[in-house]
């Protein structure tokens, strides 16, 4: 054994959590940590499908809100719902299946889609993600199990270069935000491949770094979470859903919208009983 080898032996122990794969891999570092990095599976190709389509996604949405505005109320840098302007690459994301296996085995019982964005990092220039946050934003809650996770899909390389992302690792297990000398001793920036997903536990603190390099890094970011959230947009009102199962309408909230008067809520009730 090496001087800086990590000990295998050990005594006292009388549990140990099992992993039997990468997927299991990635579930206890998220939970232990908050973050890790997934492999989508996702080919060359179907990357290379995703950053034309996102570029393509862009220019449509632009031309659709207006720069001008989107400069005004800062969202410039995001589009949100992409799946719902370019189509399917985007939707193939949401249910990405390895994603989807992990998520199944973090977050207890249903989960949706909550949120989808396309995030854009611009080059040397301050932008709206690289202030600390949650993405369950101003709760000082935590829980002994996930209520959201959030997906983010490297479009581009995440580098020290080009503003990778930073985490608080394990903060999603504290409160309150610690002091900036915690932040500045704990902080660790994660880098990624394209093709990659940087999973977070949603109340894990985390921030964009600044882009020094003079290219835009992309990403697509998604937040799952359980029904009882409200998603950002509501989905089902804004999306048709066309060729997708049952299953995977699901996963975009279909079952789940909010119902608008007590005889909508029965009219759910009468076709679940129906079901059964």
């Amino acid at each position: 054994m090496m001087p800086n080898d990590v000990p295998r032996d050990f005594y006292g122990v009388l549990e140990q959590s099992k992993v039997d794969n990468t997927l299991d891999e990635v579930v206890e570092q998220v939970r232990s940590l908050g973050y890790a990095v997934l492999d989508s599976g996702c080919s060359l190709s179907q990357i290379q499908d995703v950053s034309d389509e996102f570029d393509r996604t862009l220019k449509r949405y632009i031309e659709t809100y207006g720069e001008s505005r989107l400069r005004a109320i800062n969202e410039i840098y995001t589009i949100r719902s992409p799946f719902a302007h370019g189509g399917r690459p985007f939707i193939d994301l949401v249910l990405n299946t390895r994603l989807l296996s992990v998520l199944g085995c973090l977050i207890s019982g249903k989960f949706i889609l909550n949120q989808q964005n396309g995030v854009i990092n611009p080059p040397q220039e301050i932008y709206n993600q690289g202030a600390w946050h949650r993405d369950l934003p101003y709760q000082h809650f935590i829980s002994s199990r996930p209520l959201a996770i959030n997906a983010l899909f490297c479009v581009d390389d995440f580098t020290f270069d080009n503003g990778a992302t930073f985490v608080l690792p394990a903060s999603h297990k504290s409160e309150a935000f610690p002091s900036e000398s915690y932040v500045s001793r704990n902080a660790v920036q994660i880098e990624a491949k394209a093709g990659s997903f940087i999973l977070l536990d949603c109340m894990l603190f985390h921030a964009g770094g600044y882009n020094n390099s003079h290219l835009a890094r992309r990403a697509v970011n998604h937040v799952y979470t359980i029904p009882f959230f409200k998603q950002q947009i509501n989905i089902p009102r804004s999306f048709e859903g066309v060729g997708l199962s049952l299953e995977e309408k699901n996963i975009f909230g279909f079952d789940y919208v909010e119902p608008c008067s007590i005889l909508d809520y029965l009219s759910t009730r009468d076709a679940k009983s129906t079901k059964c």
